[in-house]
């Protein structure tokens, strides 16, 4: 064991699909876990979201480097069987099913602990396993709509937008991920394992702790907290202002070249701009669309007021300080290329020369992994015959 690779030995069984599961077992595969991800006939979902590359995508090469796959029909007695004897021998099993869907199989939580008493298992699901809407399905745009996300993501157009990119299953990922490693802590003086259930919903609402209360404690109508915080158009594209003081209110208006502003009775305070923010946001526009947004920042950075540019990827990938402080790295993945990978906040260095960061191929390690059960090639091939498992060459 190591601060690098502490969950070294660590046997993880991951039959979680999409992002929220797998990015969690992806983490606990990056901190030395052996994981095998399990995957239907078909593959995980995720290998067809967006564009693919060969078998894969960006979120299913995010979310499972470094595991090994196996490709298993649980629908069949031979598939279901390998599943079993996998199941037996984890330390942690985790799932992406509907409630139910595991009982089906014999692989839920009551059915585990009779053969692998200390085994942790973590259920990811949409709405949790208890209530009305367990049994339905989410996704990360319908949690983001259900849990209050969009309503206060509203654009210029006062319209809820969703978050661009998987922001609940990711946030889903890195509390069960905490959960997991919480269990695993305690489990050193524990005779049994236990249960984990984590959903999508819950995740999304606890990240909003504060805005939620703020909801009960205004009577619904919750003031901005920082007006006029926001994002602004200027010459060549959108800065975004905030202020966490109120003598940066100040501070801004000397930037912006209006010290009187700072002196208006509507703008005294956060709770005054936030109720007059219908004068002063097109006020601050239309002197913001005087200069270009890096000039802008220089102005702010110099007279202490936090504001930057609004980058996209390219521009973060290019800024010198990401360079310098080395915030991703091109690994290399068979039948994709180089790609980035931003580094894991206090996790180890990313090593791209490590054959262990790149997400396996469908079923790549079928075999590996039977053989490792003690199956001989007799037995494997009469699997394969069957159906219950498949292999997956790669080929350059």
């Amino acid at each position: 064991m190591s601060y690098e690779k502490p969950f070294a030995g660590l046997n993880v069984l991951d039959l979680s699909q999409g992002y929220a599961g797998p990015y969690c077992a992806g983490l606990l595969a990056q901190y030395g876990a052996d994981v095998i991800k399990v995957e239907p006939p078909e593959g995980d979902w995720a290998r067809g979201l967006g564009r693919v590359y060969g078998d894969q995508s960006t979120i299913s090469l995010a979310a499972n480097r470094g595991k090994k796959s196996i490709v298993l029909d649980l629908k069949s007695a031979g598939g279901l069987a390998v599943a079993h004897e996998l199941a037996a021998r984890c330390d942690v099993f985790m799932e992406g099913f509907r409630p139910g869907v595991c009982a089906r199989f014999g692989l839920a939580y009551d059915d585990l602990r009779k053969v692998n008493p200390g085994v942790i298992y973590l259920a990811v699901s949409g709405f949790g396993h208890d209530g009305p809407y367990a049994r339905e399905a989410s996704t990360d745009t319908v949690a983001q709509a259900f849990s209050g996300l969009m309503s206060v993501n509203r654009g210029n157009d006062d319209v809820p937008h969703r978050v661009g990119h998987y922001i609940v299953d990711c946030v889903t990922a890195l509390y069960a991920y905490q959960a997991l490693c919480t269990a695993l802590y305690a489990r050193r003086d524990e005779p049994e394992g236990r249960l984990i259930d984590c959903s999508l919903m819950q995740a999304a609402a606890a990240v909003q702790t504060s805005k939620i209360a703020d909801f009960h404690l205004e009577d619904g109508k919750p003031v901005a907290n920082n007006a006029p915080a926001g994002s602004y158009n200027t010459q060549n594209g959108f800065i975004a202002i905030t202020l966490v003081k109120e003598e940066q209110f100040r501070q801004m208006c000397l930037a912006l070249g209006q010290p009187a502003l700072a002196d208006d009775l509507r703008y005294v305070d956060f709770a005054n701009r936030a109720e007059n923010m219908d004068s002063l946001g097109p006020l601050l526009q239309e002197i913001l669309l005087q200069r270009p947004a890096a000039e802008w920042s220089a102005h702010f950075r110099a007279a202490g007021v936090l504001a930057h540019p609004v980058a996209d990827y390219g521009d973060w990938m290019a800024d010198p300080h990401v360079v310098a402080t080395q915030a991703f790295a091109m690994i290399g993945q068979q039948g994709v290329g180089p790609m980035p990978v931003a580094q894991i906040p206090g996790a180890a260095a990313i090593d791209p020369d490590d054959p262990g960061q790149q997400a396996p191929f469908l079923g790549q390690h079928s075999r590996l992994i039977l053989a490792e059960l003690g199956y001989d090639d007799e037995k494997i091939a009469a699997l394969a015959a069957d159906g219950a498992v498949r292999f997956y060459e790669h080929k350059e």
